[in-house]
């Protein structure tokens, strides 16, 4: 994973320093339901200087998507931080963006319970704890720079 973040940082420094050159800002591409999870890596794919979908759901930017009418095919596209050959992020999650989006919408704009969530979703307990760990363990990747006290 060391190896697959470096290539996330490089990729970030390639469009800083084209951005620079043009004078121009870098768009991260981000949604609600990644940066929930911290399906990012800190300081490579998730630094950007302006994240335009990051308060609306994957699902909801495919619904938008369509309703833009963007071709099918690149809204059915299978999400992919593109980190090695074949990588899709639903197959190294373990789960569909589907089930993602119920259990986090349901955490975290509802603030049910997992109980809760689990009887509402119909989506297994251990699914629902998974999503919920990855939020609390990467809390640090969508916060600044700690920074001493004076």
């Amino acid at each position: 994973i060391v190896k697959w973040n470096l290539g996330a940082r490089f990729r970030t420094n390639i469009l800083y320093y084209y951005a620079n050159i043009e004078n121009y800002l870098v768009l991260g591409s981000s949604d609600k339901s990644e940066h929930l999870i911290g399906y990012f890596t800190k300081f490579g794919d998730g630094a950007s200087d302006l994240t335009p979908i990051v308060s609306l759901y994957k699902l909801q930017v495919r619904e938008i998507a369509k309703h833009l009418g963007i071709p099918e095919n690149i809204i059915l596209k299978k999400s992919s931080p593109h980190l090695w050959k074949d990588h899709e992020a639903e197959k190294e999650l373990g789960i569909q963006y589907e089930e993602v989006d119920s259990i986090l919408y349901c955490l975290f704009e509802k603030k049910l319970t997992i109980k809760e969530t689990v009887e509402i979703t119909n989506i297994d307990k251990i699914t629902v704890e998974k999503i919920y760990e990855l939020n609390i363990n990467s809390e640090h990747k969508r916060l600044l720079a700690a920074k001493p006290d004076r």
